[in-house]
């Protein structure tokens, strides 16, 4: 493995990871903008890595391995941070199902993967409108500058909740002759 610019990236997100853990339980009144801060720039560094891999020709089996483990690490934490901090269980219902459909939606793209069908269950349109506002739903929470960047941010929540349970539909559909199939 070379180390390229997208892979480094990548392993800067993945050590952001503690970093945004230990700014998110600070007891200062800054720490939320900073912990909100590190989350968007671990958020920025996923698009820029895809962005640069495609452009510079230096996309990699470690960087494609890897890329979507630190997002989904990344996301989980977060909603796990969040969960805890509202303590509320219109927090944690949408948190549960979102970690719960990365889970299946790896786990099936892998399995599709195996059968030489990865490409059916390629990600949709609707999945990158879902990550968008899962992401947004998370700056704000963690941020949670004021009472209306909350509920902002519960209704953004809420959005990426169903687009989750949708785009997870869709995937399942797309899969469904391959998985019902007997052998």
């Amino acid at each position: 493995m070379r180390l390229t610019i997208p892979n480094i990236l990548t392993m800067i997100r993945l050590i952001l990871i503690p970093v945004f853990v230990v700014v998110f339980y600070l007891p200062f009144t800054w720490a939320p903008f900073v912990a909100a801060m590190v989350f968007w720039v671990a958020g920025f560094t996923d698009w820029l890595d895809g962005v640069l891999a495609r452009k510079l020709g230096q996309m990699s089996r470690f960087g494609a391995f890897l890329d979507p483990v630190a997002d989904k690490v990344m996301v989980a934490t977060a909603l796990l941070l969040i969960a805890e901090h509202y303590a509320s269980l219109w927090i944690t219902i949408p948190a549960i199902i979102m970690i719960a459909r990365e889970i299946i939606i790896s786990a099936l793209r892998e399995w599709m993967a195996e059968i030489g069908k990865r490409s059916n269950v390629a990600v949709s349109w609707i999945g990158k409108v879902k990550t968008f506002s899962q992401m947004f739903a998370l700056w704000v929470l963690i941020w949670r500058y004021d009472d209306w960047m909350v509920w902002l941010g519960f209704v953004s929540l809420y959005v990426a909740t169903i687009l989750t349970i949708y785009s997870m539909m869709q995937y399942l559909k797309a899969a469904k002759p391959d998985l019902l199939e007997s052998e």
